[in-house]
């Protein structure tokens, strides 16, 4: 294979390399299947068009070409001429698709569902990066910048990534980059073309000090893996949507002007507690008297990964005329069907539709779509509640608490989905769960003591002064500090519940809202709220509420019930108008009765979950970075020597060769010391610049030639003579006799200068070195040739030359401090 060919493959490895820190943001992920092909074919198109050749531009313009067609086979081929030429049906079903995906990134949690929408943005962002980096690094073989691109792909990830294994992408796309720079070095040194540096190259220029033709990559290298470090450190957090920086969120957040998209897990909740102004969201009416169970759900968060509670990617699909049963509700259970007409505000702009749970039937204009598991109504294409008007029928479900407490267990999958907690939970919450409903027969006598704890006996107060809180001691914090607001009381007992074994989740949405005049109910800013549901077999997902002052406790929860009936639970406490309220946030005062009845003052929220400040901070992040970087760096530092080393002595072997000047006369010099510190005297009478870079490269490649014998386990002799040590290195190493002859030309060159008169650099020398390494490498065990690559024996000249280094070090500190010490001569102690 070609350097150049080489160079193209590292080209391609980088760029999907980099291209692994997307994994985390879209689920599934086999779209990563398809980039690697479209890559390959972009990719070989470059190196057929280089072969020809085809000049620069011509070569760029045909890749972009096949890349335009690839992409059109793929994504546009009903809309496409013949299949695969793109027309101007193409280009306008492109458009659609770009404004659908931008839509969906807007829309969904991370991991986002692969969309047609954001699976183009995927793919067709990748091959622009892989157009780019194989455009900069092969065709115009500038590999150094060719980071910049790479550097875009992975902190755009990085940026919108909340992944704990963050560091890993980053490590993958580091060991492309530099993997990329090593290809270009070695595919520089082959060809021996100009030396990429800004010094000047001059004949007086110490030879045994060349800059190596990737030196200065590696060093723009180092540059920009830095940046990539502190770059998405330093990237604002993306609000609005659920494709953000924390990977939550339902719609697009409290936005400029006169437009709000409540309720946004992004948002603070504990600002919009505190609004000045409770605008109404929404009006609604309803042919039922009892509205306190008339809670207006618009997501449920199904999934905890330790750090948030944020919607589990799903399936969607067209909106039922019917929806079917409710998951888990059985036929014994009492419930009453009630119709509800609904009116947004022209400013609310919702992309999830909220609705009484759970619904069996929705009337709506517009482009909505379905959400089986949540029984959720989506917008598709930008569509949202902006002044909507929809009908639903829905049902209040009044199980007994019989019902709920002889409920067999659930289905296997909807356990294992719903009970999961991770291992980065504090075990404090699991202990408190244990400790709180010690002595329950139950799942619903553990549930009941569980709201219970949180909104009358467990001494919690209701504060929207209270950080939300992020990472995986918020909950613990919160048990201890015992002060929060709905999202605190709502995520805990869901973590808990499932630590309990019982299915949970968390819903998002409003409480019942007040009465009007005319006999409607009004929805407004403060009375969004979070609450969890609990699964029990036979009844479905059940409502509770463990936050104190916030709407009401359902009837099915009182702890002191009897059995077999459904007790009278008052109305929830309504505000009697839509003004701003003034009542303080929670009372002090309140009476645990007062609170199981609802009858303190109320207040409530325009936004749900958020994640807040108490994430790991960023100089946390570093060091786990850096860590990470240290373990990857430790076992392969022999390697990385050895690459170094290797490319070095070859470069000023090269260089000797075929830009050492040749000798003149001159004075007398003194002696030369080579790379590894061998002292070397060179003849008397003809002694010049070219004498030493003759003498000084010419020994370069015998120790390599040396060392890679050792590495591939001959031992150095250093008592030998070159021609003596070439002997042995044949019979060792069993070589056929073209590699025989390169080790013995070698050796004569050694000789040559050395010890004749006029020393001159010899050319080959360098492929003389590598016709030994590949016929060692012929004749050795695999594990041999994988020992020699990642762990190489003459690697330990680096502990030996540090050595050296320290002892010279002290040697000079030490005469140092004697000739600061010393008395002047002539004077005597006293």
């Amino acid at each position: 294979m070609s350097g150049r060919a080489r160079l193209a493959l590292c080209a391609a490895a980088a760029t999907l390399m980099a291209s692994c820190a997307l994994l985390p943001l879209v689920s599934p992920a086999t779209w990563i299947l398809q980039v690697v092909f479209l890559v390959a074919v972009q990719t070989g198109v470059g190196a057929l068009t280089r072969r020809v050749p085809l000049a620069r531009p011509l070569t760029i313009a045909c890749q972009a070409v096949v890349t335009l067609l690839l992409l059109t086979l793929v994504f546009a081929r009903d809309q496409a001429i013949a299949g695969f030429l793109p027309g101007p049906e193409a280009f306008r079903h492109f458009g659609e698709l770009l404004q659908s995906g931008a839509d969906d990134i807007g829309r969904y949690a991370i991991p986002a569902p692969l969309t047609p929408g954001i699976r183009l943005m995927v793919v067709g962002g990748v091959l622009v990066i892989g157009l780019l980096v194989d455009a900069l690094a092969v065709t115009f073989r500038a590999a150094a910048p060719a980071g910049l691109p790479l550097l875009a792909l992975y902190s755009v990830a990085a940026g919108l990534s909340d992944g704990g294994t963050d560091w890993l992408w980053f490590l993958a796309a580091a060991a492309g980059y530099l993997t990329l720079l090593l290809a270009e070095g070695r595919e520089r040194l082959s060809q021996w073309g100009r030396v990429f540096s800004t010094a000047p190259r001059s004949s007086d220029r110490d030879p045994g000090h060349a800059v190596a033709p990737a030196r200065t990559g590696r060093r723009i290298g180092v540059v920009a893996l830095g940046a990539a470090l502190v770059v998405p450190l330093a990237l604002p957090s993306l609000s609005g949507g659920l494709l953000d920086g924390t990977g939550t969120g339902v719609g697009t957040g409290i936005g400029n002007g006169n437009t709000i998209s409540a309720v946004n897990p992004l948002v603070s909740l504990r600002d919009s507690l505190n609004v000045d102004q409770d605008r109404q969201v929404m009006a609604y009416r309803t042919n039922t008297d009892d509205t306190q169970d008339m809670y207006l759900r618009i997501v449920a968060l199904d999934e905890f990964d330790g750090t948030t509670w944020k919607p589990a990617q799903r399936h969607i699909t067209g909106v039922p005329d019917t929806f079917p049963t409710p998951a888990g509700l059985a036929g014994g259970v009492r419930r009453t069907e009630i119709e509800t007409q609904i009116s947004a505000a022209d400013w609310y702009a919702q992309d999830w539709l909220p609705m009484p749970y759970p619904a069996t039937d929705v009337k709506i204009k517009g482009s909505w779509r379905y959400e089986p598991v949540g029984r959720t109504l989506v917008g598709d294409h930008g569509q949202n509640t902006r002044g909507l008007q929809y009908d639903v029928k829905s049902l209040i479900v009044q199980p007994t608490a019989e019902q709920l407490a002889s409920a067999p267990e659930p289905p296997a999958t909807l356990e294992r989905e719903f009970t999961k907690v991770p291992s980065s939970v504090p075990g404090v919450v699991a202990r408190t769960a244990r400790e709180v409903t010690a002595g329950s027969s139950d799942h619903y006598e553990e549930a009941v003591k569980l709201q219970d704890y949180f909104s009358l006996n467990g001494g919690f107060t209701y504060d929207t002064d209270v950080q939300v809180g992020n990472g995986p001691n918020a909950i613990a914090r919160f048990l201890r500090d015992k002060r929060g607001f709905c999202v605190h009381f709502s995520f805990a007992m869901a973590t808990m519940a499932r630590t309990l074994g019982i299915p949970a989740r968390v819903a998002v949405g409003f409480t019942p809202g007040s009465p009007l005049p005319d006999g409607s109910m009004s929805v407004g800013l403060r009375d969004a709220h979070a609450w969890p549901e609990l699964y029990f077999e036979g009844v479905g997902w059940t409502r509770f509420e463990p936050t104190p002052n916030r709407g009401s406790a359902p009837s099915y929860t009182q702890s002191d019930a009897p059995t077999g009936q459904v007790p009278a639970v008052p109305r929830p406490s309504l505000s009697s108008s839509t003004a701003p309220s003034t009542a303080p946030s929670a009372s002090q005062s309140c009476s645990a009765q007062d609170r199981r009845m609802a009858e303190c003052p109320s207040q409530s929220a325009s936004a749900t979950v958020s994640s807040g400040d108490d994430g790991p901070p960023w100089y946390r992040i570093l060091e786990w970075t850096l860590l990470g970087l240290v373990v990857l760096a430790v076992p392969l530092a022999p390697m990385l020597w050895r690459l170094r080393r290797r490319a070095v002595r070859l470069a000023s072997a090269l260089h000797a060769s075929s830009a050492g000047p040749p000798p003149v006369p001159g004075e007398a010099g003194g002696s030369h010391t080579d790379e590894l510190g061998m002292t070397v005297l060179p003849g008397e009478g003809l002694v010049s610049r070219g004498t030493e870079v003759a003498v000084g490269h010419t020994l370069a490649v015998w120790r390599e030639l040396t060392d890679t014998a050792w590495d591939y386990g001959i031992l150095p002799d250093d008592a030998l003579t070159p021609r003596r040590a070439a002997e042995r290195i044949v019979r060792l190493g069993r070589l056929d006799p073209p590699a025989a002859e390169a080790v013995h030309r070698v050796a004569g060159a050694v000789e040559q200068v050395l010890f004749a008169p006029e020393p001159r650099a010899q050319a080959g020398l360098v492929d003389d070195a590598r016709t030994l390494r590949k016929a060692l490498r012929s004749t050795v065990s695999g594990s041999t040739r994988l020992r020699a690559v990642v762990a190489p024996r003459s690697a330990r000249r680096a502990v030996w030359a540090a050595a050296d280094r320290w002892m010279d070090l002290r040697a000079r500190w030490a005469a140092r401090w004697a000739a600061l010490t010393r008395r002047p001569s002539g004077q005597q102690s006293g």
